[in-house]
């Protein structure tokens, strides 16, 4: 079962980066600096995995997962590192109403999202490798091989769809700026 669009995602910030590259702070800071009507709304990632203090994810059994992805309850949906990751098809009712509306996404299905919503904003976010790798392994979730993996992924080169607006946001100094960026791009998505 796959929900209709109700739109392009001209609204729709992809946020993308390394594991380890802050994403989940950036949010967390820009739900802070939002104001009080502003419709601007993350949305929430549903995973396999216990999220932490740190993420905004709903933990679903591979059983749930399984069963709301054949319900169709998932506008984007995909695997990494094992795991099961998914975006709610409440970010289309979101769209329709107007709301600017960031993702925390994956890299490696950007193409996936974009053929969904066409015109969405991808946004990755950098960091310089030396604080990645002391960002992963100072939060205990990797083993020493798993690091390695991850910082050598986070190098690589990822395929962007043709016509597919690219931004790129460091998030090597202080994460207030990085998320007063990412923040920027959001209103400017509404002013659009």
């Amino acid at each position: 079962m796959t929900p209709s669009v109700p739109a392009d995602g001209a609204r729709l910030i992809y946020l993308m980066g390394a594991s380890g590259s802050g994403k989940d702070t950036l949010l967390r800071l820009l739900r802070a600096e939002l104001r009080g009507d502003e419709p601007v709304l993350v949305a929430h990632r549903y995973i396999t995995r216990d999220s932490g203090d740190t993420e905004d994810a709903l933990r679903l059994t591979e059983d749930e997962f399984g069963r709301r992805a054949a319900l169709g309850c998932f506008a984007l949906r995909w695997a990494s590192h094992g795991l099961q990751y998914g975006i709610g098809i409440e970010i289309d009712a979101w769209l329709s109403c107007g709301a600017a509306v960031i993702i925390n996404g994956s890299r490696a299905h950007l193409e996936q999202a974009h053929s969904r919503y066409p015109a969405l904003t991808a946004v990755e976010v950098t960091v310089d490798p030396g604080q990645l790798a002391r960002r992963l392994a100072g939060r205990g979730r990797e083993s020493a091989e798993q690091i390695a993996q991850r910082l050598a992924r986070a190098t690589q080169p990822f395929p962007v769809p043709l016509q597919c607006q690219l931004l790129r946001v460091s998030n090597d100094a202080a994460p207030e700026t990085a998320a007063a960026t990412l923040l920027d791009i959001a209103r400017g998505k509404l002013a659009a």
